[in-house]
């Protein structure tokens, strides 16, 4: 289930989130709307790729640590392997394939997805004056630029301060330590960029990089072009395109980035450098962090947490219909997409399915 999750996934961490909602929560009822909210939530708040983080937390509330590791592992490698393959492709034919076109139909779906994901699992998060404050703010301030990390910082701080008002020394502890630790920055010294230092290098950004997988981008580009020298920025470039035009989580960028410098070797130790921590954090989040949720100084916390994050699934949404949206035919299929969301039970991956069928004709004329 998590494999084909992980091989229709387009369109980044609020789509993944989306469609992890649609078939794990109103199609196979893991688990309700406000635990997911919750795990949502909570994931927002760890280091690394959150889709994945919340792919590998699902697997372990169902299956304990060996669902863990297997939904985390199945949810990323059918994007690791395409992006191998892409990688592969480009070292061999060059650049001037036109697979980016394919976009054309995805993204008008991806969009009506997460418009369709931020309407409903905001019907749960927004319950009260403050929430919806929070929430609007949280896209404002996300189409505005602000830092992800500090956007659910500040709705974690907000609903955390009001609701344990009377006692913030409990609080205090839980809304700002993330934000001490994403001033850290990956370094590195020497120019030798054999597997062992690749390894350091993407263990270092998946253990340190908080917020959009986009922030992966940032990382590479100081890390690869401006340190080591060892990558142009178009080829960074190149490698954040092959990430997004596959499913699964963006941080596959770092797979391209290994094949390029070591081929298929370079490619799995990036794969797994970048991935590892998160197994680690959630395994962390199942043993020491998921029991304080219990703590009634907890859900208020947690509920400026939802709000933020549908805010940035809203404002997410926006960007995306932006993007997508640029002529007749792509409103159209966002207007169908979205119709067929709202009244029916359709899967989203099929609507996912047909949106790359969609590109692809659109690539061939």
């Amino acid at each position: 289930m998590f494999s084909w999750l992980g091989a229709t996934a387009f369109g980044g961490p609020a789509a993944h989130v989306a469609l992890m909602r649609s078939e794990l929560v109103e199609r196979r009822r893991w688990v309700d709307d406000t635990t997911f909210l919750d795990m949502v939530g909570v994931t927002a708040l760890l280091p690394g790729p959150n889709s994945t983080e919340l792919a590998s937390e699902l697997g372990r509330r169902r299956a304990g640590l060996a669902g863990l590791i297997t939904g985390g592992i199945a949810f990323i490698a059918p994007a690791a392997a395409m992006v191998t393959a892409l990688a592969w492709a480009y070292t061999r034919y060059g650049t001037d394939q036109e697979i980016s076109d394919i976009r054309y139909g995805i993204l008008p779906v991806v969009a009506a997805v997460v418009a369709h994901a931020a309407y409903k699992l905001g019907r749960t998060a927004i319950g009260s004056p403050l929430t919806a404050i929070i929430g609007l703010g949280a896209t404002a301030a996300f189409l505005a630029g602000a830092n992800e990390l500090a956007i659910l910082g500040a709705g974690a701080a907000a609903t955390g301060v009001w609701g344990n008002r009377h006692h913030l020394i409990a609080v205090a502890p839980m809304v700002v330590p993330w934000a001490v630790s994403a001033l850290a920055q990956p370094a590195s010294d020497g120019t030798d960029v054999g597997l062992p230092r690749l390894f350091g290098s993407f263990l270092k950004t998946g253990a340190l990089l908080f917020g959009s997988g986009y922030v992966v981008v940032a990382f590479i580009e100081a890390e690869f072009v401006d340190r080591l020298g060892v990558l142009t920025t178009d080829q960074v470039a190149d490698a954040i395109a092959a990430g997004q035009i596959t499913p699964g989580p963006l941080f596959t960028a770092a797979t391209f980035v290994g094949y390029l410098l070591h081929g298929p070797a370079g490619a799995l130790v990036a794969t797994v450098a970048i991935f590892l921590p998160a197994f680690v954090f959630v395994a962390l989040l199942g043993r020491f962090i998921a029991p304080s949720l219990r703590r009634p100084a907890v859900r208020p916390v947690l509920d400026g947490l939802n709000a933020a994050s549908v805010g940035l699934i809203a404002g997410v949404a926006v960007e995306l219909a932006g993007e997508a949206l640029h002529d007749p035919l792509s409103t159209i299929v966002t207007l169908v997409a979205l119709t067929l969301l709202v009244t029916t039970n359709l899967n989203p991956t099929w609507l996912m399915t047909g949106g790359v069928l969609l590109g692809i004709g659109a690539a061939l004329l």
